[in-house]
């Protein structure tokens, strides 16, 4: 029996912290939540008490703290096997696996131009070729999953797969990147979950303003 306490930052911005927080909620994964707002322009100095990295999220299991997205989801997909957090299929696992690295290694660009900000109204923001390239590159990984497996979710059902993309959908529709059907689906998928609906009621309700995010 686990006793996971998963530290996150505000949910408006935090885009690592919505990651396993979409996952485990989604998966019925029990976790106690404790939110540590960025009160200052490069964290908190209280992610001290909690965090080796001073960044969030951080997952803590008894005397163990694991402080990356990624790795909290793999960690997580460990303890509970039967919520099936990644695909079943070999094959299709390890292109989720694929997927997933290179999301949170990669995207620089996207992430620098649009941070995720669920409470700005959807507006059309002019980007750079980098940031255009990120967005090509995204897209026709989207098309290929939801094309092969059949959607709604990118390898069928909700897997953390679509947790490590779920911020990006946010950015595309917050900042009017595409007009791809396809991303209009997977997003309208993703937002029709009750975990989302959960976790962007309660962004939006956040008064902390972050000046760099707001730009």
């Amino acid at each position: 029996m686990t006793d996971f306490e998963l530290f996150i930052g505000n949910k408006n911005y935090s885009s690592w912290s919505l990651r396993p927080w979409i996952a485990m909620t989604q998966k019925s994964i029990p976790f106690r939540e404790t939110l540590v707002p960025f009160e200052f322009e490069k964290g908190n100095p209280a992610f001290a008490e909690f965090s080796p990295t001073m960044k969030v999220p951080v997952l803590k299991d008894g005397a163990l703290t694991v402080w990356d997205s990624l790795a909290i989801l793999e960690y997580a997909a460990e303890c509970y096997p039967e919520k099936i957090l990644w695909p079943e299929d070999r094959s299709a696992r390890a292109e989720a696996r694929a997927i997933s690295a290179e999301m949170h290694s990669g995207f620089a660009p996207l992430r620098g131009a649009c941070p995720m900000n669920m409470h700005r109204p959807p507006e059309k923001r002019a980007v750079n070729d980098a940031v255009r390239k990120d967005v090509e590159r995204i897209l026709a990984i989207w098309n290929r999953c939801l094309d092969t497996f059949g959607g709604p979710f990118l390898f069928g059902d909700f897997t953390i797969a679509d947790a490590m993309y779920a911020p990006v959908s946010s950015r595309f529709a917050t900042y009017m990147l595409t007009d791809d059907p396809v991303a209009r689906s997977y997003h309208a998928a993703l937002t029709g979950t009750k975990a989302w609906q959960t976790w962007e009621a309660e962004a939006v309700k956040e008064t902390w303003i972050i000046p760099s995010s707001e730009d």
